[in-house]
């Protein structure tokens, strides 16, 4: 079985007597495999000391037989419910307190346990639970770059066929076939293909209305997903030509991003990252078109710690990955991003992104 000793610490430095995971990537991480997050309660309980335990929809009891799991399973059908899989569940257990992942697990689950087991107490332990995926191993390293190196070749190719008078909704649909075609197991998520003023639009959406003209930004923010790990990556060029503002602007994003290269190591905070880098865009003409933070932290989600931003004191260590994606977004106007995936390293960062950051002009 997965080694689950972990989650027994977890578990013990929450002081509860069990930790639950459910679908998601601690649930994937612990266990190996990915299942689906849907209407049917599923989960596992890990409990600090004893054999751990799983509540299994009948339907994926073929799947789950495949997960060296050594411990009770209580498996329900849909026609029959899933109250009475929940009350053997805690009758088995005999726990009185459980740490669940707040950001993951739903209301309806919770309701299901307490239904159950009436006084059980249930605490977030978001924090530690996902805290465990924070230092990358050299596996989850490996699985990033090869993310990563997807991406970035679905990039080159998209890049070289965009041409003036193609839709944002065009550019978008040869990207994912470009991802697909490289390598990628899924999306890491829905990329974000913008241009003009869409740009200005930290999270636009792709227009199937508006074809790209001489002059415009055009935004790419994507990644793809291989071996359970997200790449997410954000180029920002320019169609045709650029206007002495766009370089302006793409030179100021640039400088803020290489801020942060030059910043991280072990031990400097996210704050002190996210002051630098963003110290450079509110030096700049430009500061008022800053609105968002430096970074967030990237592996089996998209998002997830640290956040690179000012306040959040976590301090930086060897092997965690995060992205380092300063903006200036100019409503009505155009915006622009540049994004790496970064490493910390024993003494300092690396990239895990390779593709080139010098201002490009495509499409001529």
């Amino acid at each position: 079985m997965s080694n689950l000793s972990e989650y027994r610490q977890v578990a013990r430095d929450l002081n509860v007597d069990a930790v639950a995971l459910v679908p998601g990537p601690n649930f994937t991480r612990a266990f190996g495999k990915s299942f689906m997050s849907h209407e049917r309660p599923f989960l596992a309980v890990i409990p600090a000391e004893g054999t751990p335990a799983a509540l299994v929809p009948n339907l994926e009891l073929g799947s789950w037989a495949l997960v060296d799991f050594h411990g009770a399973v209580f498996d329900w059908r849909d026609q029959d419910g899933y109250d009475a899989a929940f009350a053997a569940l805690t009758e088995h257990l005999k726990i009185g307190s459980l740490a669940v992942e707040g950001q993951v697990m739903r209301v309806f689950v919770q309701v299901a346990l307490t239904k159950a087991q009436p006084g059980l107490q249930i605490v977030d332990g978001e924090k530690a639970i996902s805290g465990l995926r924070v230092i990358k191993t050299e596996a989850d390293v490996a699985a990033l770059q090869s993310a990563i190196d997807v991406s970035e070749r679905a990039l080159s190719r998209v890049l070289d066929g965009v041409r003036i008078g193609q839709t944002e909704k065009q550019i978008e649909s040869a990207l994912i076939q470009a991802l697909f075609a490289e390598g990628a197991d899924d999306l890491a998520f829905s990329p974000i293909v913008v241009a003009g003023d869409n740009t200005a639009r930290p999270h636009g959406k792709a227009r199937a209305d508006y074809a790209v003209q001489e002059g415009d930004a055009l935004l790419f923010d994507f990644g793809a997903r291989k071996d359970g790990f997200a790449a997410d990556i954000t180029r920002t060029v320019f169609v045709g030509n650029v206007s002495d503002e766009g370089r302006a602007v793409y030179e100021t994003v640039l400088a803020a991003n290489l801020r942060g290269f030059e910043v991280t190591k072990p031990g400097v905070t996210a704050h002190e990252i996210d002051d630098a880098v963003t110290g450079v865009l509110e030096a700049s003409p430009f500061a008022d078109r800053i609105r968002t933070k430096t970074g967030h932290g990237l592996g089996r989600e998209v998002h997830e710690a640290p956040y690179i931003m000012r306040g959040n004191h976590e301090v930086m260590r060897e092997g965690m990955v995060w992205t380092n994606e300063p903006g200036l977004y100019d409503l009505g106007n155009f915006g622009v991003r540049i994004e790496d995936d970064m490493l910390v390293t024993a003494d300092g960062v690396r990239a895990l992104t390779s593709f080139p950051k010098e201002l490009l002009i495509v499409g001529r």
